[in-house]
């Protein structure tokens, strides 16, 4: 069974590749833009460029690592998922978003827009709805470690974050065994944490008191953009930060855990890695 990673240069590419060759897996092949950066088979893939789409001949498994380009994912998704059934490859696997079918966060468009582009396909295909990784936080938890601040949107809102790593490994298990395949994984923490705890943690390694601004949305974009992030991101991170208020970004199905047949990545190394 060939199986092919999209993104593969990429922080979640690299890690499923390597997840895969834990789990055994030799006929593996990464697909990226520059595939002249990875070890191991590579063929050149650009979601967007359809002559690059031949890199799918042969493929029986495709891993469909999300597009990093917010706004331009779903026709890229839908260019894939195209490419892919006319290649003949067997089956996707979908990196998609926690609770992506109700969700209110806007990142969730797209990738409603692609699960529904998955459906139409008639193709074989696994959802793996991805919550929110602990790396998201690292910037966030280097900075309160030397200022002894931290701001956000997601008042007590609990976030059940998991490690790149964590997701990886699912994708990988999922990958290898057909009777994980066909299914929706809601993938998230073992157990939440609140902006306020996240502070905690972070004070007790640092060995310095953090002290937590609860922001609302506009503020936290407005506080975003001076840090410079571009307004369309900063606007999309302050979004998700609020929905996580209201519980967008907890899932207690323990879907991940038993997938990778470990406990998660809990905050505490969450914020060592950060720190690190």
């Amino acid at each position: 069974m060939t199986i092919a990673v999209t993104g593969a240069t990429g922080h979640l590419g690299q890690l499923t590749l390597a997840a895969l060759a834990a789990r055994g897996a030799t006929d593996v092949i990464g697909l990226a833009r520059s595939p002249e950066k990875l070890t191991g088979a590579a063929r050149r893939f650009d979601y967007s460029d359809p002559d690059s789409f031949d890199a799918l001949a042969g493929i029986d498994t495709l891993i469909l690592i999300s597009s990093s380009e917010v706004g331009q994912r779903a026709p890229q998704h839908r260019n894939v998922i195209e490419a892919a059934k006319a290649h003949g490859v067997g089956h996707i696997l979908y990196t998609s978003l926690l609770h992506a079918d109700r969700s209110k966060m806007q990142l969730a468009e797209e990738h409603v827009a692609t699960e529904a582009a998955l459906a139409a396909s008639g193709l074989s295909h696994t959802l793996l709805r991805n919550g929110w990784y602990g790396e998201n936080y690292d910037s966030a938890i280097a900075s309160a470690a030397q200022s002894g601040t931290i701001a956000g949107a997601s008042g007590a809102g609990r976030i059940a974050a998991a490690a790149r790593a964590d997701y990886a490994e699912a994708l990988a298990a999922v990958a290898l065994d057909p009777g994980l395949q066909g299914k929706t994984y809601e993938l998230a923490g073992d157990a939440g944490f609140t902006l306020d705890e996240l502070a905690a943690e972070i004070a007790a390694q640092a060995g310095r008191a953090v002290e937590v601004s609860h922001l609302a949305e506009a503020e936290y974009r407005a506080l975003l953009e001076t840090m410079g992030l571009p307004g369309p991101f900063a606007a999309i991170i302050a979004d998700s930060d609020a929905q996580a208020a209201n519980g967008a970004l907890f899932d207690d199905s323990h879907d991940l855990s038993r997938l990778i047949g470990r406990p998660t990545t809990p905050l505490a190394g969450i914020v060592r890695a950060a720190l690190g």
